[in-house]
């Protein structure tokens, strides 16, 4: 990587108060997120005077400095100068109210796997593309390989999402993906596809449930299970933890999974699927026109992390995002003409 931005990182560590003030930082698409110790230690002004940062946002106990769309560049170098295990353990968790929470958890969830759902979804473009101009044809072989490229991120969503949400709780990563490919299993669709009654040790009925492109099941799972798995680490011996703690997690979860929890995240997704289909029946325009015209007043508190899945879970669902993408679209591409207007117009070169 590239240490062009290595000063800059130095200068936003040192004008937010140092590192000894940082709690925690991490990134969005375009701002880095600071959870300061003292907020009135940063020099506000300094920071958005500094070549490189365009502004400075303080919202619900966290300072974002805004940098761009090189801010994982940024990132990278400030990570590399900050303790931040060390600042999250010396500090107790901070309050925050029960939207904030909902939120953080959400975007803590959905946010890491925002890459791959992208290039999944520039393959879907990428292939039509090809079809329309008579390349391929979409009874070939390279269509249907093409095709899973991209369907597969949709397919195994719950993977990711046990993964990117177990990091988020504190929980194993790997232990939570592990339940959520148990649900992926090709055994358990051979089960669903028979349509026979599954009991297990012939006494608890496991419902059968597709878990193949869900999210609320297996958001559901990996909730449960961080507090599974955080009492067994404390209950069972040191000694014998790294065997029976895994053991343990994959009996008591691939049970609750498939006889209780998974069965009810998927009762809540075909609620959520039945209110997305009648949005799309009835209010099309409702969603593009409130998402398209609020969209930088929810960046700018962070709303959007809170809306953003649900396009995700719709796309999981029915195959479409008619929730959140058509009106950030609209909205992106409404600040993209502004900004272009003021790069041409402006003679600052910071504002250009």
């Amino acid at each position: 990587m590239s240490k062009k931005y290595t000063q800059l990182a130095e200068q936003i560590i040192e004008k937010v108060g140092g590192k000894e003030n940082i709690n925690d930082v991490y990134h969005c698409q375009t701002r880095l997120r600071f959870k300061l110790k003292d907020e009135s230690k940063a020099d506000t002004k300094a920071l958005e005077a500094m070549d490189g940062v365009a502004k400075v946002m303080i919202n619900a106990g966290v300072y974002q400095v805004v940098i761009g769309t090189h801010v994982a560049d940024v990132f990278e170098e400030i990570e590399k100068k900050v303790d931040l295990k060390k600042g999250n353990d010396s500090q107790p968790a901070e309050k925050k109210g029960i939207v904030n929470t909902i939120i953080d958890f959400v975007a803590g969830t959905f946010q890491p796997i925002i890459p791959a759902l992208s290039g999944a979804g520039m393959v879907k473009a990428v292939l039509a593309l090809l079809v329309v101009f008579k390349l391929i044809s979409n009874e070939s072989q390279t269509y249907a390989l093409l095709n899973m490229f991209a369907d597969a991120i949709f397919y195994f969503l719950p993977v990711l999402l046990a993964f990117t949400e177990a990091q988020k709780l504190k929980c194993n990563p790997i232990l939570a993906a592990g339940v959520a490919c148990i649900l992926m299993h090709p055994t358990w669709n051979a089960f669903v596809t028979a349509q026979e009654g599954v009991r297990f040790f012939e006494i608890i009925p496991f419902p059968l449930v597709s878990y193949a492109n869900s999210v609320i099941p297996i958001l559901l799972i990996v909730f449960v299970q961080s507090y599974v798995e955080k009492w067994l680490n404390r209950v069972v011996p040191k000694a014998i933890n790294l065997v029976f703690v895994p053991l343990l997690v994959f009996l008591i979860m691939g049970t609750l999974a498939f006889s209780v929890l998974g069965p009810l995240g998927n009762i809540v997704g075909s609620w959520l699927a039945v209110v997305f289909n009648y949005l799309a029946e009835n209010a099309a325009w409702a969603p593009a026109l409130l998402i398209g015209g609020l969209l930088p007043v929810m960046v700018m508190f962070g709303i959007h992390n809170g809306v953003a899945p649900l396009g995700v879970m719709q796309m999981a669902n029915l195959g479409y995002d008619s929730i959140f993408g058509p009106g950030c679209v609209c909205s992106n591409m409404a600040q993209a003409s502004a900004g272009l207007v003021v790069a041409w117009r402006t003679k600052n070169k910071k504002e250009k």
